[in-house]
């Protein structure tokens, strides 16, 4: 099904990034696995060769670290040098309620690797993708975008930082996002749809604090409530490979299936001043 198609995922060295690099795997497809840490990528796709049978070449293992406007750079320059298409850009990778830190371009951590990195990735890839169309953006959100809010006034967190807020904000800027890309996009043969994985059992949550004696009851009620990575990274598989959403456009899904979303995820008017101040952040000058 996925036979000669080329998905880039990023964060495809762990939890529902890994699970759907396996699952395009499984289906034939050739998927870049971008990475910020590529020891740690190749033991994973080391695992995904052994559990899916793959050969080397339906992996590539490139460095990127969306935390780094300058990695994203030298990632896009490679890949417009070295591939002829890109069917699929699953943007997948996410950092999840760390503790106040800056990008290595001075912005918020969460903000920075969760929007504005994808936001640059996306932009320099669209040609490759609209070249190769029909095409697709896969973007992973949350069902914590609920309690997000986009301050114009303190985008960057300067005044003040909750982690949990400021992941929430991220989550509700990617569907922003995928609102206002999916109106530039009319017409290109290329689609952008969003999705909201559920509570997976990742190491997403790493900076949540979990107390020692109550971690075995933790792991096994996340066992029990939890979803795998793999039913995790269902939704990314279908919005990368099923004919049935070839032609959906700026829809949020969830479990398969499109979502209605709170108006502040649809609002034009933020998802436009969002694109033009993000476009100054990461400094796309047209």
């Amino acid at each position: 099904m996925m036979k000669g198609k080329t998905v880039i995922v990023t964060g495809a060295n762990s939890g529902i990034g890994k699970a759907t690099a396996a699952g395009i795997v499984k289906l034939q497809g050739r998927v870049i696995m971008a990475c910020r840490d590529l020891s740690r990528a190749e033991e994973a796709a080391r695992e995904i060769r052994e559990e899916t049978g793959a050969d080397s070449s339906q992996l590539v293992l490139k460095q990127l670290d969306l935390a780094s406007l300058t990695s994203v750079h030298t990632f896009c320059q490679d890949i417009m040098k070295e591939e002829p298409r890109l069917d699929v850009l699953i943007n997948n990778a996410g950092i999840y309620q760390c503790p106040y830190s800056r990008t290595e371009d001075g912005f918020e951590m969460q903000f920075g690797v969760n929007h504005l990195g994808h936001f640059l990735l996306t932009h320099l890839l669209l040609d490759l993708l609209k070249r190769s169309a029909p095409s697709r953006v896969v973007v992973v959100s949350s069902k914590l975008y609920k309690h997000g809010h986009i301050n114009f006034e303190d985008l960057n967190s300067e005044h003040a930082y909750d982690k949990a807020f400021a992941y929430s904000r991220s989550k509700l800027a990617n569907l922003l996002f995928t609102c206002e890309l999916a109106q530039r996009l009319e017409g290109s043969g290329v689609t952008v749809n969003a999705l909201t994985p559920g509570i997976v059992r990742t190491n997403l949550g790493r900076h949540v604090h979990v107390p020692v004696l109550a971690k075995p009851l933790f792991s096994l009620l996340s066992r029990g409530l939890f979803k795998s990575p793999e039913e995790g990274a269902r939704t990314s598989v279908y919005l990368a490979c099923s004919p049935e959403a070839d032609a959906v456009q700026g829809q949020c899904f969830a479990e398969c299936k499109p979502q209605v979303l709170l108006d502040k995820a649809t609002d034009r008017d933020v998802a436009s001043k969002l694109w033009d101040i993000s476009e100054v952040m990461v400094g796309i000058t047209m």
